[in-house]
């Protein structure tokens, strides 16, 4: 079956929807850069140099994509503005497609992998919890048990919400007290979930950066403890970045891939802004890949990344 088999139309207009803001601002300030303008020259690269690193898609990867196109422009002598947006995509979706691996056609799961436990990071409030949740809602709809563990114990509230949305889900969810070992939450929810033959276990993590040594410490710890119940647990360590926050999801990803090995990223809240070129930039620069993205506070509205189908609604092609 096809990569794009399970692309819906469901899922394109939620797509489409979610990155309006995104596609609104962008192209109107292309259109702006390019005005009176009838071939792409140096005044016009410049100024679509100036609209890719204010639409946070880093100056790094926008340096990349600017030589990208002027590798184009040489090599085709003459290139009017009007295929300009057409090159732009075609680079952009080349830039994602070598930055990433392949994902999964529909969160589907490795073979061979059970449980298959997934250690998911992130600072408070970038929507980690319910990004959990709406991962844990997915698993289940494909007819997987799943098992969450508490182990943000620094805080009640993240308990609490996870909690919530394991009654909503309708899948157990494995706490201690408050100010608890978080390993130990780790390793009495990997317990539990081989004890019940679970499919997968998702454990949330504290989200603290102002120690980066004791972040590391910590993540170390859980997974050390983890490995005593599922030897080569965790088969995924999923970044959760908001997408919202523009340049400072770049610098989330960087003090969080020096505490730990993230495996996988999930962009939030790209419905509610105009920057969600910031997930062309982290794919590009990190070289991890952009799991799944999320779209709105429904609980469908968090999807697998797919590069394609991401270009097009920004592009509006289809």
């Amino acid at each position: 079956m096809g990569i794009f088999s399970f692309f819906s139309k469901e899922k394109k207009e939620t797509l489409d929807k979610g990155l309006s803001k995104t596609k609104e601002s962008v192209f109107g300030k292309i259109a702006r850069a390019i005005a009176g303008k009838s071939k792409v020259d140096d005044e016009v690269l410049d100024n679509l140099e100036e609209v890719l690193i204010t639409s946070d898609v880093g100056v790094e990867t926008t340096l990349n994509i600017i030589q990208r196109i002027e590798k184009r422009v040489a090599s085709d002598k003459y290139v009017n503005t009007e295929e300009l947006n057409r090159i732009l995509k075609e680079e952009i979706e080349a830039l994602l497609t070598e930055n990433n691996t392949p994902g999964a056609d529909d969160f589907e799961l490795p073979e061979g992998k059970k449980p298959y436990v997934i250690m998911v990071a992130g600072v408070n409030g970038v929507g980690k919890t319910t990004t959990i949740g709406k991962l844990a809602y997915q698993f289940k709809k494909k007819g997987k048990s799943v098992y969450l563990g508490a182990a943000d114990t620094f805080r009640a509230a993240a308990v609490e919400q996870l909690v919530i949305w394991g009654e909503r889900v309708g899948v157990p969810v494995v706490k201690q007290k408050m100010g608890s070992d978080p390993a130990s939450v780790a390793y009495d929810t990997l317990s539990s979930a081989v004890a019940n033959d679970a499919d997968v276990v998702i454990i949330d993590t504290a989200g603290r950066l102002h120690n980066k040594t004791n972040l590391m410490n910590e993540l170390t710890k859980i997974k050390n403890v983890m490995r005593k119940v599922v030897p080569d647990a965790p088969h995924e360590v999923l970044l959760v970045l908001d997408g919202s926050t523009g340049q400072n999801a770049f610098e989330q990803a960087k003090q969080f891939s020096k505490a730990t090995e993230v495996t996988a990223m999930a962009i939030t809240k790209l419905d509610g802004t105009a920057k969600g070129g910031v997930v062309i930039g982290i794919s590009d620069q990190f070289k991890i890949p952009v799991k799944y993205i999320g779209l709105g506070e429904g609980i469908e509205d968090l999807q697998v990344f797919n590069k394609t189908e991401f270009v097009n609604s920004l592009f509006g092609a289809d």
